[in-house]
């Protein structure tokens, strides 16, 4: 990952300073993703923090809890609890914290791992449709269609249903229902600070409450970030390390987007345009899905919408949200499809956690057909 990231940010310096990206567009562009890349910085240490206080221990445990040792309910939980992450923290925050925590629950339990932690990377991908926070794409869509928060979760809360809907009942056939129908319930986890706990706890609610009243998303999670850090730097120091910035991550987003500008300039757009083409309705809409979704797959989701935002007029709102569909729900076949699924599959290795490819491309190109027909259709209701 390191090496990519560094790869992109040296290929986008080139670019620049040889003239094949003017410096006026790369200005431009570094202009545009300042404010998501505080934002991205910002969530991560929230996130990253708020793991350390426990809340994901404490809930992951809360929810096996619920389950009452019935693996049919653990399974609604464990959706639930990676669908609500992912759609009010981030779906790389739920790549790279809620892996872990999945993982160790499932050795916790005595199930298989590979149910647990294919869940969280098929609703890290396929759950973050609902609000502008949930993903990179869609901050760049929702001021490009002209929508707040709460009108964007307005336009795409039925595309979002389908896309979860599409996900749990494949999650169930291709890995849930052969695994042990019981299992015993852990004990209750207690935090080891339980005002670091609660402090972390409050501050990602605040956040979430001002992503909902539209406060600035890099404002509402800088502010959030800062509290849970003071709490730290009052009862545990040692916790705020350099490590918290994810420079990696950030240097890795802007390389890709000052890389995707260069093709864009000398080719992908023209690409992703034809592939859109200019139909309206609704064969507008599914082209414009089919074509983020399969152009997410071999060049991942970021470069595919920015290509295909371009290729698409700014009136045709709709055409616009199915290509997010398309970007969103769509990247699950190929680990580079998008950055959460990146993210994901260094989690497993590091865990020790063999993901068999085959099974995981031809399971996860199934869903993101699916998924992204059914949302599309929503989305046209």
């Amino acid at each position: 990952m390191d090496w990519v990231g560094i790869g992109l940010f040296a290929a986008g310096g080139v670019a620049v300073a040889t003239g094949l990206l003017p410096v006026t567009e790369a200005e431009a562009t570094v202009r545009r993703i300042a404010p998501l890349l505080a934002f991205l910085g910002a969530v991560i240490i929230l996130a990253e923090l708020t793991a350390q206080a426990e809340v994901f221990d404490v809930l992951a445990d809360r929810l096996a809890t619920l389950a009452r040792g019935r693996t049919v309910a653990l399974f609604g939980v464990c959706v639930g609890f990676a669908a609500l992450t992912t759609i009010t923290l981030n779906l790389d925050t739920t790549a790279v914290l809620l892996t872990p925590v999945m993982l160790a629950l499932a050795r916790r339990l005595g199930l298989p791992p590979l149910p647990l932690a294919v869940t969280t990377v098929w609703l890290a991908n396929t759950a973050s449709l609902l609000l502008p926070v949930s993903n990179l794409t869609n901050l760049l869509a929702a001021g490009r269609v002209g929508l707040g928060p709460v009108a964007f979760a307005g336009r795409m809360w039925l595309p979002q249903l389908a896309a979860i809907g599409v996900t749990a009942l494949a999650l169930w056939l291709a890995y849930w229902r052969r695994t042990p129908r019981r299992f015993a319930p852990p004990p209750a986890h207690r935090p080891r600070d339980p005002v670091l706990f609660r402090v972390a706890l409050g501050a990602c609610l605040v956040f979430v409450a001002g992503v909902l009243i539209e406060v600035p998303l890099w404002l509402a999670s800088g502010a959030a970030a800062v509290v849970v850090a003071g709490a730290f730097a009052l009862r545990d120091r040692a916790a705020l390390r350099p490590g918290l910035l994810p420079w990696r991550l950030l240097v890795f987003v802007t390389g890709m987007f000052l890389v995707v500008e260069t093709l864009g300039a000398h080719g992908l757009d023209r690409f992703a345009a034809t592939l859109i083409g200019d139909q309206g309705g609704a064969a507008g809409a599914f082209r414009s899905a089919a074509t983020g979704m399969g152009l997410a797959n071999v060049v991942n989701n970021l470069p595919a919408y920015i290509a295909g935002e371009r290729g698409i007029e700014a009136g045709h709102r709709t055409q616009l949200l199915a290509l997010l569909v398309g970007v969103n729900v769509g990247p699950l076949a190929v680990p580079w499809a998008s950055l959460a699924t990146l993210l994901w599959w260094e989690r497993c290795r590091a865990a020790g956690l063999r993901v068999p490819p085959l099974r995981f491309l031809l399971t996860g190109a199934a869903v993101a057909v699916a998924g992204t027909g059914l949302a599309t259709a929503a989305l046209l209701v």
